[in-house]
């Protein structure tokens, strides 16, 4: 057992390292190294695992999984070595894989994280790739719309899932999202002040939202555009003043899955 990090440290400590080099897109793959970490971008079948950090004989060792798309130049793969960076920058992570009081354990991006050490490297994943002072410098006096969230996953070379976690976290417009697959809602995640906080079906995906209509509508030629919503159909205890109170959803959807980005004008 490990002792937790405080989130203000775990920031402090991403954002020093990535604000050493004055690209935008940090480079970890020259961290990694420089660290001296052994890196294999290998086939380990997809669906096993994203990223996974081993320590042995004096070397730590990260592995990530091609066939999940961990790339060297891919979104998913630059996130899931920005993860495993947390596990070797944190203290308690690295001298836990040191001393085998933190086992090697398969990493998983993109699913909100439960585990408590596994949300610590996401949160230092997070703020190395997207350090807060320059990603508010980008979204200053800006309107938030899904062009904008697009145009910051460019400059910062992550997912749109992993930018618009940041966003929540300390953007400059409240928004929800929302990730389900078949129908059901596995996560969702809004901003402090975003101003409803529970959905009207629990975990059903609502039918009169654009992510409804992918899921149960053969129509689905919107859903790729940003359209309106009704908080009524969104959201529970929306009051009677509130009935035509709208909002914006953006849908990402993919197979079986979607991914929702809610936000109110």
């Amino acid at each position: 057992m490990i002792d937790n990090t405080p989130l203000k440290h775990i920031k402090e400590l991403a954002e020093f390292i990535a604000l050493q080099h004055v690209d935008k897109v940090t480079p970890i793959n020259f961290i990694a190294e420089r660290e001296g970490l052994k890196l294999f971008y290998d086939s380990y079948e997809k669906g096993t695992f994203d990223g996974m950090t081993v320590y042995d004989d004096g070397c730590f060792y990260v592995h990530l999984n091609t066939d999940n798309g961990n790339r060297i130049d891919s979104e998913r793969g630059r996130f899931t070595l920005a993860h495993e960076l947390g596990h070797y920058f944190i203290d308690a992570h690295r001298v836990g894989l040191k001393q085998g009081l933190l086992e090697p354990h398969p990493s998983k991006i993109g699913i909100k994280q439960f585990n408590t050490i596994e949300r610590e490297a996401d949160y230092f994943a997070s703020c190395l790739l997207m350090p807060e002072s320059r990603f508010k410098e980008d979204i200053f006096r800006q309107k938030f719309s899904f062009d904008l969230l697009d145009c910051l996953c460019k400059r910062y070379k992550v997912s749109r899932t992993a930018c618009a976690f940041r966003f929540a976290q300390i953007g400059n417009h409240p928004i929800m999202i929302v990730y389900s697959e078949k129908g059901q809602i596995k996560w969702k995640l809004e901003s402090d002040d975003f101003p409803y906080k529970w959905l009207i079906n629990g975990w059903e995906v609502p039918v009169n939202t654009v992510m409804g209509e992918y899921f149960y509508k053969a129509n689905t030629k919107d859903i790729y555009t940003t359209e309106k919503v009704w908080a009524i159909d969104w959201f529970n205890y929306v009051k009677d003043d509130a009935i035509n109170r709208s909002f914006y959803e953006h849908c990402i959807p993919y197979q079986d899955k979607a991914l929702s980005i809610i936000w109110e004008d």
